[in-house]
């Protein structure tokens, strides 16, 4: 792929739109392959143990498919006409339906109210940079910076073990990537370009075992 081009989006609309959905459609293959390899198990070996087996792996391959698409529906999607608010209790559903595996909790310390759509998109951007600083599992924290009653800003911490976020993803963050940009690459700079519509300025930071992701 070519370099990305200069200025504020550090890449070209087209190639945004394609690797976002490049995006997506790696994270749902896993599970996705996971309910066909179910359905030929069950199809192929006639013995009922194995047939429970692939039978649970169907289910679990199947609501971890659907939190996907909920969660990326709201992370990347359109979610409603230009300008629409989208209520955090949805967002909230929605991460604690992706990231509560067994292995992370998530502490949502916000309110229950209406948010302008994409300030709940750069939120669930930010949980996904925060989530993957802790693959081993940790807790990730979801607070606002406020102002009067308004949110006036997002705060995602993520603690676990060797938690840590690379150079390159604060690039990306910047909008100021120093390599081309691929699909792996190109969620840390759309969070940073959601950002920037906002209004806002995403930084990222930390200490051993920590990040803080903040936008205001």
């Amino acid at each position: 792929m070519s370099a990305p081009a200069s200025g504020p989006l550090a890449i070209g609309a087209l190639d945004l739109a394609a690797l976002l959905c490049s995006r997506v459609c790696h994270d749902l293959i896993s599970p996705v392959g996971a309910i066909v390899n179910g359905i030929e198990v069950m199809e192929e070996d006639k013995n009922e143990e194995t047939k429970v087996f692939a039978l649970d792996l169907i289910k679990k391959s199947a609501r971890q498919a659907s939190a996907k698409l909920q969660f990326c529906r709201l992370a990347f999607g359109a979610a409603g006409s230009a300008g629409a608010q989208i209520d955090l209790g949805d967002a909230e559903k929605a991460a604690r339906g992706l990231f509560e595996d067994g292995k992370t909790d998530l502490v949502w310390n916000l309110p229950r109210q209406l948010l302008v759509k994409n300030r709940v998109k750069l939120l669930l951007n930010m949980l996904l940079i925060a989530a993957g600083t802790i693959s081993r599992g940790g807790t990730l924290k979801v607070e606002a910076v406020a102002s009067g009653e308004a949110i006036a800003g997002l705060i995602v911490t993520a603690t676990g073990l060797n938690a840590r976020l690379s150079p390159a993803t604060t690039e990306l963050l910047a909008g100021s990537p120093s390599h081309a940009v691929d699909a792996h690459a190109i969620q840390p700079l759309y969070a940073g370009i959601l950002a920037r519509d906002c209004g806002w300025a995403l930084s990222a930071g930390g200490d051993v075992g920590t990040v803080v992701l903040t936008a205001r």
